[in-house]
C-alpha cells in the first residue's frame, strides 16, 4: 500500500516543482536592485539645420542691415546654423546624487558672433564658422537644508548666459531677427554655475566666470580677470508665471594687442587704447536682465524682457572739465597742446526693453508679434560688422577699423522696433529622424526716436560714418537714414537621432 502512495507523491512533486522555483525566482527578481543606467543610456543625441534670408527695402549698398547679427546681410541668403547636442540632463525628479552632461556644437555663419575667445575662432576663413556653444557637466547635490529645499546642482565648463529670453540656437526662438537687447548683451560663459533649489518655487544661483563670451587662458581672457554671475528665477501660479532676475558683472575689456599702432588714435598706453581711457583689468562692465514669461491661457503668452548695461571705461572727457570745443578754443588762444592733457573715462550704458505675444491659432500656427525700445546712450553697444571677424577682433583686443557705429561717444541712439511673424510647423510623413519642419516669416521695422540716422540705404553718398579709428570717415561713404524695414524667414528642420 506504501508504493502507490509514494509514488502519487512523488508525482505531485514533481508536477508542482517548476511552479515552485518560478516563485522562488519572481521572489528573487522582486528582492534584486534594478540594474543601474549608463550615462549613455539617457543621453540623447539631437539637433537641427537652419537657414533664410532677410531682405531690406533700403537696398543698403553695401548690403548690411545695421544693427542686425545673425540676419545681417540684407537679401542674401544666409546658412545661420547647423547645431548637434549631445546630453544627458539631470533627472528633475532625483532625490539622490545625479550626474548629467551637454554639448553642443554649432557651424554656420551665425558663429560670427557666437564664439569664445581663443576657440576656434579664427579656424574656418569664411562666413561659415564653427564653435562649441555648450560643453559642460552637471551635477545633483541632495544637501537638503533650511536654505536648501531640493539640494543644490554644480555645473562646470562653458554654457549659455541664463541673462534673458531669447537664445542662440535658433529652434528656441519665437522669430528669425533677434532684438537690440539680445544681439548686444552676453551670449555665454565659461566657468562655475551653483544653483540652490532654495524652494519649491524659488531657484538661486552664484557662480564665477571668466567674463563675457570669454574662454581660458592668456588667448581666451587676455586680462585675465574673473567676473561674478548671480541671479534667481520663481515660479509661481503652478508654472503659469515665471520671472528671472540675472547680474553678471567683471571686468570685460581685453588688453588692446595693436604693435603698429594703426587702429587706436593716438597709439595704445600700456595695453588701452586712448579712446577707452580705462585699464582693463579693473574697469567693469555691469550687465543687468529682468524677464517675466506669464502663460495666460493654453493658447495666449506673454513675455517681458529688460536689461541695463554699463561699462565704467570709454567716453572719455579731458580732465580739465572742458568739451571739444573748449579744448580747441584753449589751444587756438595760448597754442597749448590740449591732447596732451589726461583725459578720464565717463562710462557707457545702455537700457531697453521688449514685450512679445504669441497666439497658438491652430495646431500647425504661431502667430507673434514683439516691441522693443532700446538706448543706446553712448553708441557704444550697438555696431555692424561688415567683415567676417570684426566682431571677433574686437573681443580679441586688435582693432577692427571697419567696425560701424552709429556716431560718436558722447551722443546717444534710441532705437524702436516692430516684428510681426509666425511659426508655422506642418508635421512630415511619419519617420523616425524628422518629424516637423518649422517656417518663421517675419516683417519688421526698426526706426531711431531722436532723428539719428544709423540705417544704410542704396546711396553710396558722401555721408560719413563713425567707426572704430576714432571719428567720422567719409571716404567710407553710404548714405543714411532713421529707419529701415525688412522682411525675412528662416526654415529650421530639427532632427533626433537618439
Amino acid at each position: 500500500m506504501k508504493l502507490p502512495y509514494l509514488s502519487a507523491v512523488a508525482a505531485m512533486a514533481l508536477l508542482t516543482a517548476p511552479a515552485f522555483a518560478a516563485d522562488v525566482d519572481a521572489t528573487k527578481k522582486k528582492d534584486e536592485p534594478a540594474p543601474l543606467k549608463s550615462l549613455w543610456d539617457d543621453t540623447t543625441i539631437t539637433g537641427w539645420v537652419d537657414g533664410g534670408a532677410t531682405p531690406n527695402f533700403n537696398n543698403p549698398y553695401n548690403g548690411l542691415n545695421y544693427g542686425r547679427l545673425f540676419d545681417d546681410r540684407a537679401g542674401t541668403p544666409m546658412f545661420n546654423q547647423a547645431g548637434i547636442v549631445m546630453q544627458r540632463p539631470l533627472d528633475p525628479k532625483a532625490t539622490g546624487y545625479d550626474f548629467g552632461y551637454k554639448f553642443v556644437g554649432l557651424i554656420g555663419a551665425d558663429v560670427r558672433y557666437s564664439h569664445y575667445t581663443g576657440e576656434l575662432d579664427y579656424a574656418m576663413h569664411d562666413r561659415t564658422q564653427i564653435t562649441p556653444l555648450e560643453a559642460f557637466a552637471i551635477m545633483h547635490l541632495p544637501w537638503v537644508s533650511a536654505f536648501s529645499e531640493g539640494g543644490i546642482d554644480l555645473k562646470i565648463g562653458q554654457f549659455v548666459t541664463p541673462l534673458g529670453t531669447e537664445l542662440i540656437t535658433s529652434p528656441d526662438n519665437i522669430f528669425y531677427s533677434h532684438t537690440y537687447l539680445f544681439n548686444f548683451g552676453p551670449f555665454q560663459h565659461t566657468g562655475v554655475l551653483a544653483t540652490d533649489h532654495f524652494t519649491s518655487w524659488l531657484d538661486v544661483f552664484a557662480g564665477i566666470t571668466t567674463g563675457e563670451n570669454t574662454g581660458l587662458g592668456w588667448s581666451g581672457d587676455n586680462q585675465n580677470s574673473p567676473s561674478l554671475l548671480v541671479g534667481m528665477t520663481a515660479t509661481l501660479l503652478d508654472g503659469k508665471l515665471v520671472m528671472n532676475a540675472a547680474t553678471h558683472a567683471g571686468p570685460e575689456n581685453p588688453k588692446q594687442l595693436d604693435p603698429y599702432l594703426v587702429g587706436w588714435p593716438g597709439g595704445v598706453i600700456g595695453g588701452t587704447p586712448v579712446a577707452c581711457g580705462c585699464n582693463p583689468t579693473d574697469t567693469w562692465r555691469f550687465l543687468n536682465n529682468f524677464n517675466v514669461t506669464y502663460k495666460a491661457t493654453d493658447k495666449l503668452t506673454l513675455i517681458l524682457d529688460s536689461a541695463y548695461y554699463h561699462d565704467n571705461g570709454w567716453n572719455t572727457q579731458s580732465v580739465s572739465g572742458l568739451n571739444p570745443g573748449g579744448l580747441a578754443l584753449l589751444n587756438g588762444l595760448t597754442g597749448i597742446n590740449t591732447g596732451l592733457i589726461p583725459v578720464r573715462s565717463a562710462g557707457v550704458s545702455a537700457y531697453g526693453a521688449t514685450g512679445y505675444i504669441t497666439y497658438q491659432w491652430t495646431d500647425v500656427i504661431k502667430l507673434s508679434g514683439r516691441v522693443e525700445i532700446f538706448r543706446d546712450n553712448n553708441n557704444f553697444f550697438v555696431a555692424g560688422y561688415p567683415g567676417y571677424f570684426d566682431e571677433v577682433n574686437n573681443v580679441h583686443g586688435f582693432a577692427a577699423p571697419s567696425t560701424i557705429f552709429a556716431g560718436p561717444q558722447n551722443a546717444g541712439t534710441t532705437y524702436f522696433s516692430l516684428t510681426a511673424g509666425a511659426q508655422i510647423t506642418p508635421e512630415l510623413p511619419k519617420n523616425d529622424w524628422i518629424k516637423n519642419i518649422i517656417l518663421r516669416p517675419e516683417v519688421r521695422y526698426d526706426t531711431t526716436l531722436n532723428g539719428a540716422q544709423p540705417f544704410f540705404t542704396s546711396l553710396n553718398g558722401p555721408a560719413a560714418y563713425y567707426t572704430t579709428i576714432g571719428g567720422y570717415s567719409p571716404w567710407l561713404g553710404g548714405g543714411r537714414k532713421s529707419n529701415q524695414v525688412t522682411i525675412g524667414m528662416d526654415v529650421v528642420v530639427p532632427f533626433t537621432l537618439k
